[in-house]
């Protein structure tokens, strides 16, 4: 009786050991096929649906969400509208928006994801990180509106040429980005690049929540 117990528990034993790899790599394939993150930013202009592509670019998507998730973009605004000359006030160019480097809010810099690893180009409705050096980019954010390469790291050269780090793209509200690039700008305001393209009035963004 004693062995006959003992032969059913073995029994079970290696029953539970040959489960435990297929749930494993169950779990596994699920987690690979997990969808995309969706965030929906409110702005006074209207909602804007981003999809976030955690499946290219991993840290910058989590870096994103961890402001989206604690709220730290709630109350901060679009604030540059950049639009070369030779083309219709809404077609062409980026806006910006994010926390300005407020020191209060800000979290450690992110290291870079260039165009030429995540396969994410700078096509219209790309949404991108805006940065000084490679690997500072922190909480401030731009949306892509018309195809613009030149923002792509050069696959010849990326040490030269990195490129600015695309996460994610639009999925609703198009129209409302195009509006906001379309506001009239300070000529006199801003430094540097930014010099003449910020929004007089910047657009506040209400809140940035995850699309459940």
């Amino acid at each position: 009786m004693f062995a006959r117990r003992a032969l059913l528990g073995l029994a079970a034993a290696l029953a539970l050991s040959t489960a435990a790899p297929a749930q494993t790599q169950a779990q596994t394939q699920a987690q690979a096929q997990a969808p995309n993150p969706r965030v929906r930013i409110e702005t006074a202009e209207g909602p804007i649906v981003l999809e976030l592509y955690a499946d290219k670019a991993p840290k910058t998507v989590a870096n994103y969400l961890k402001y989206v998730d604690r709220g730290l973009f709630d109350g901060a605004s679009f604030y540059r509208a950049s639009k070369p000359p030779g083309y219709a006030p809404n077609d062409y160019g980026v806006i910006q928006g994010g926390l300005q480097n407020d020191p209060k809010k800000v979290l450690p810099p992110v290291a870079h994801e260039p165009t030429t690893q995540t396969g994410i180009k700078h096509v219209s409705g790309v949404i991108s990180m805006g940065r000084h050096a490679p690997g500072t980019a922190q909480a401030d954010w731009f949306i892509v509106i018309g195809d613009q390469d030149y923002l792509d790291a050069d696959p010849k050269d990326p040490k030269k040429t990195p490129g600015f780090a695309a996460f994610g793209k639009v999925v609703e509200g198009m129209d409302v980005a195009q509006t906001i690039l379309g506001k009239p700008v300070d000529p006199k305001a801003g430094t540097g690049a930014m010099k003449g393209e910020m929004l007089v009035k910047p657009v506040r963004i209400v809140r940035v929540r995850r699309v459940q």
